[in-house]
C-alpha cells in the first residue's frame, strides 16, 4: 500500500467540460440571410400588460404580489374629461461611484456603503454547537448543524410576527441558500487523506467523508435586523440543513419508474440527498427551489469494467451526462461500507452478484440532476425532486411573470459548454389562493406541464421546441437514442433536446426576468476554441478571439469573456412558442478591439465571465450581474456590477470580424445598446480566488445579501503548513483559513441599494 496522500480537486472546472456531441446545426447552417433592424425588431415584443412580473435568477426579495387577470371595464355612458396626465416617474439612475478593479484580499464596495459578514462556512445554526475552529478539527457529526461550504444562490423569504411568509418584510426573514461544493484543502487538518493512485485511489478517514457529506446542500436560517445591524439567529426553530443524506421524494413523470430504482428505494419513489446546488429559484406560493448542477462527477463509474454490463441506451445516457470516472471526492471508495450504503451509494456501477437495480446503485446517477423544492417554513417537511422540469446540469429555475388564470413558467440554463436553454410551462393556471400552499402547491403546478428547449434563429427570432414523446424527433425510432416513455424523456432531457434540434450555447448559466418588461436574460459564461471553433460561431454566440492573460500567462482563445443574451416571448406571453432575441452585453477588457469589446466597456465597468444574475424586485429594473472568472484574473478579482438594461431591439445588427491565426470569418449578430457607465457600473470586487455568486434582498430593498464563494481555492495542500502561503485569509484575516461567506450590504443613509 502506498503512503497516505491527499486527494486534490482537478484544476479543470467541471462547468467547463462539455458532453454535447450532437450534430445540431449552428445558426449559419439554419438561415443565411440577415434582416434589417426594422425587420427583426418589428415582430412585436409585448411588455406583459397587466401581468405581474416576478424578478428572479438567484433569489429575490421573496416578494410575489399576486394580481387578478385584467378585466375589460364596463363602458361609461358619458366619458368624463380626461385629467391631466401624471408626470412620468423619473427613470432610475445608478447612485454610486464605480469601484475600481482590485487584486487585494478584501471586499470593496462604493463609498457610502457598508458590507458586513453575516454567515460563514462552519457557523453553528443550533444551540449547543460550538463556534467553528476553522482548523479541520471540528467534530464531523456537528456539520449537519453548521453552515455548509461554497455559498451560492439564495432567496430571502420575509416573515411577519406570526411566522408566516410576508414578501414585503424588511427586518426579519428566512434566508435559504445553496452550498454548491467544497474546498477540501481547508476542511481537514491536512487536507483529504487517501491512499493509492489512479482508479485505485481511496479515501481512508470516515470523519473526513462525513464532514463533506454535510457541507454540500442547502441552509435555511432565520435572519433579522437589530440595532447593531443584521445577524442570524443561531437557535431559531426554522434553521435547517438539507444535505447529501437528507431523504427526498420524487414527483412528476419519472417518479416510481424503473430508472430511479435503487437499493435504497426499490420502488423508485425516493432518494437521499442533493448536491452541487448552484443557482436557485422560487415559487409564487413561497417555497425555495434548489438546482443540482455538476452532480455527474461525484459518482464512481469505471467505464472499462462497467460498460460490458450496460445496454446501448445506458451508455448513450452516461456519455451525454458525463457519468464516468473515480468520483471527484472519491466518496464511493471508503470501506468498510455501512449497512445503509453511506459510501457505496456513490458507486453507480452494476455490482457483481446484484440481481437487479434494487440490489445496488446502478441507477444512482439518475436520482440527481433535478430541481428540488424545499418548504423553508416547514422544517420537518421532505423535499421533492420535481422531475417534470427535466434532468440536466440545472443552473437555476427562474420564475417568469405571474398572472392569475395563466400558466406559471420557469426558465432554466444547463451549465456546460454547448448546452441549452429550457423553460417549463405548467398545465394548471395560477390561482392566488395557493399562496402559502407549501409542497402541495408544488404538486399542483410543477408535476404536470410542458418542457421546452430553445432554438435561436439567425434572423433574431427563436422557437420553443417541446420535449415530448412522439414530437420533434423524440421517438422510439430515433437513431441516437430510442425514447421509451415520458419518464425516459425527462430523465434524458439533454438527449431529447439534441433530437429536437436545440441551439448549442456558450455555457448557459443563470436566468433572470426583467420585472418591467418580462424579458428573459441568460448569462453565457464563456467557451473555448475546443468547444466552439471559429467555424462554429453563430449569431447568438458570435465571438472568437485571442484574449491575452498577462505578459507571461497563456492566452485565452475562443469566447473567454462570455456574454448575456436576452429574449422576449411573443406577445409578452411566457407560454408563447416563439421569441425575439439580441445580445444584451458582451464581457471584455476595456482595452480590447472593437470586434471584441462590442458593448463599449470602459475601466469602470469592464468584466469577464458573467455568471450570477438577478433583478431587484424593490427597484423593479435594477439588474445585478456577478462574475466567475479565470480569464481576467491577471487584472482583477471577481466582481458584482449594477446595470439598468433597456429592452430587446434597442441596439443594432452588426457584423464582426473573427480571427484565428490565418483564418478570418465574418459573423453577423444583433448587439444591444451600449450601456455606458450610466447603465453599467462596478459595485463590488471580492477577495482573492473567489467567485461572486448568490444575491437576494430584504423586502424593502435596503439590505442586499451577496455570497463570496471559495476564496483562496487555488491553495495547494503543500501550503497548509505555512499560512502565509494561503491564497486568501478572507473573511477572518490574519493567518486564518479562508471561508465562503454571506455578506449583507447596506447603504449608510438607509436608502435603496444601488440607486
Amino acid at each position: 500500500m502506498t503512503a497516505p496522500t491527499r486527494h486534490e480537486v482537478a484544476a479543470i472546472d467541471p462547468d467547463d467540460i462539455g458532453h454535447n456531441k450532437s450534430s445540431n446545426p449552428t445558426f449559419n447552417d439554419l438561415i443565411a440571410s440577415r434582416l434589417s433592424r426594422r425587420q427583426l425588431f418589428g415582430l412585436g415584443v409585448g411588455t406583459a400588460g397587466t401581468a405581474l412580473l416576478q424578478a428572479c435568477g438567484g433569489g429575490g426579495s421573496g416578494g410575489f404580489p399576486i394580481l387578478p387577470a385584467a378585466l375589460a371595464p364596463a363602458p361609461a355612458p358619458t366619458p368624463a374629461p380626461a385629467p391631466a396626465p401624471a408626470p412620468a416617474p423619473a427613470a432610475p439612475k445608478l447612485g454610486f461611484a464605480a469601484v475600481s478593479k482590485s487584486l487585494a484580499d478584501v471586499v470593496s464596495v462604493p463609498a457610502g456603503y457598508t458590507a458586513t459578514v453575516l454567515y460563514r462556512l462552519g457557523d453553528p445554526i443550533a444551540s449547543g454547537v460550538p463556534a467553528y475552529a476553522n482548523d479541520g478539527t471540528d467534530a464531523a457529526a456537528t456539520f449537519d448543524r453548521r453552515a455548509g461550504d461554497h455559498h451560492d444562490g439564495m432567496t430571502f423569504f420575509g416573515m411577519d410576527a406570526s411566522n408566516t411568509w410576508s414578501p414585503s418584510a424588511a427586518a426579519r426573514g428566512l434566508l435559504a441558500m445553496n452550498h454548491e461544493a467544497i474546498t477540501p484543502v481547508f476542511l481537514h487538518p491536512t487536507g483529504q487523506t487517501t491512499t493509492g493512485i489512479g482508479n485505485a485511489q481511496v479515501r481512508t478517514v470516515a470523519d473526513e467523508v462525513l464532514r463533506e457529506f454535510y457541507l454540500h446542500g442547502v441552509s435555511v436560517i432565520e435572519v433579522g435586523k437589530g440595532a447593531s445591524g443584521w445577524t442570524y439567529k443561531q437557535d431559531s426553530a426554522f434553521n435547517r440543513r438539507v444535505h447529501t443524506l437528507t431523504e427526498m421524494r420524487f414527483s412528476g413523470p419519472a417518479a416510481g419508474t424503473g430508472s430511479l430504482v435503487t437499493k435504497f428505494s426499490p420502488d423508485g419513489s425516493k432518494t437521499r440527498g442533493t448536491l452541487n446546488n448552484c443557482a436557485n429559484g422560487s415559487t409564487p406560493w413561497g417555497t425555495y427551489l434548489t438546482c443540482e448542477e455538476n452532480w455527474a462527477g461525484y459518482f464512481r463509474r469505471i467505464a472499462v469494467t462497467d460498460n460490458p454490463n450496460r445496454s446501448a441506451k445506458e451508455l448513450a445516457s452516461f456519455s451525454r451526462y458525463g457519468v464516468a470516472g473515480t468520483g471527484r471526492e472519491l466518496w464511493a471508495t471508503f470501506t468498510p461500507d455501512t449497512a445503509d450504503n453511506l459510501y457505496g451509494r456513490w458507486n453507480t456501477e452494476v455490482i457483481s452478484g446484484a440481481a437487479n437495480a434494487a440490489a445496488d446503485y446502478r441507477n444512482g446517477a439518475n436520482t440527481y440532476g433535478w430541481v428540488v423544492e424545499i418548504d423553508p417554513f416547514t422544517p420537518g417537511s421532505t423535499p421533492k425532486k420535481r422531475t417534470a422540469l427535466g434532468r440536466m446540469g440545472h443552473e437555476g429555475a427562474c420564475l417568469g411573470p405571474v398572472v392569475a388564470g395563466k400558466p406559471l413558467v420557469w426558465y432554466m440554463g444547463d451549465d456546460s459548454r454547448n448546452e441549452y436553454i429550457y423553460k417549463f410551462v405548467s398545465t394548471k393556471n395560477w390561482d392566488p389562493a395557493d399562496v402559502g400552499g407549501g409542497l402541495a402547491a408544488g404538486d399542483k403546478y410543477m408535476d404536470d406541464g410542458r418542457l421546452y428547449v430553445a432554438k435561436f434563429n439567425a434572423d433574431g427570432t427563436g422557437a420553443w421546441l417541446e420535449l415530448k414523446l412522439g414530437v420533434n424527433g423524440i421517438t422510439a425510432s430515433n437513431p441516437a437514442y430510442a425514447f421509451a416513455d415520458a419518464a425516459d424523456v425527462v430523465i434524458n432531457a439533454r438527449l431529447a433536446a439534441d433530437a429536437a434540434g436545440a441551439t448549442k450555447m456558450d455555457r448557459p448559466e443563470w436566468t433572470a426576468v426583467n420585472p418591467k418588461t418580462g424579458e428573459v436574460y441568460v448569462t453565457l459564461t464563456n467557451t473555448n476554441a475546443a468547444a466552439r471553433p471559429i467555424t462554429a460561431t453563430d449569431a447568438a454566440n458570435p465571438r472568437f478571439y485571442n484574449d491575452p492573460k498577462g505578459a507571461a500567462a497563456m492566452a485565452q482563445i475562443g469566447n473567454p469573456n462570455g456574454h448575456v443574451v436576452r429574449f422576449a416571448d411573443a406577445g409578452g406571453d411566457p407560454a408563447a412558442l416563439s421569441f425575439t432575441w439580441d445580445v444584451y452585453l458582451f464581457g471584455a477588457r476595456a482595452t480590447a478591439s472593437a470586434d471584441v469589446n462590442l458593448s463599449g466597456l470602459v475601466a469602470d465597468n469592464d468584466f469577464s465571465s458573467p455568471d450570477g444574475m438577478w433583478f431587484s424586485q424593490a427597484t423593479r429594473g435594477l439588474l445585478w450581474l456577478e462574475t466567475d472568472d479565470g480569464a481576467y484574473t491577471d487584472v482583477t478579482n471577481c466582481m458584482l456590477l449594477a446595470a439598468l438594461p433597456g429592452q430587446v431591439g434597442d441596439g443594432a445588427a452588426r457584423t464582426l470580424t473573427n480571427v484565428d491565426g490565418a483564418t478570418t470569418r465574418q459573423q453577423a449578430t444583433f448587439v444591444g445598446k451600449a450601456p455606458g457607465t450610466d447603465g453599467l457600473r462596478r459595485f463590488l470586487v471580492g477577495p482573492k480566488d473567489c467567485e461572486i455568486t448568490g444575491i437576494a434582498e430584504s423586502g424593502d430593498g435596503r439590505a442586499l445579501f451577496v455570497n463570496i464563494q471559495h476564496p483562496g481555492e487555488t491553495t495547494p495542500v503543500a501550503n497548509l503548513a505555512n499560512p502565509a502561503l494561503f491564497g486568501s485569509h478572507w473573511p477572518d484575516g490574519g493567518n486564518a483559513r479562508p471561508r465562503s461567506a454571506t455578506l449583507v450590504i447596506t447603504k449608510d443613509d438607509g436608502g435603496l441599494i444601488g440607486l
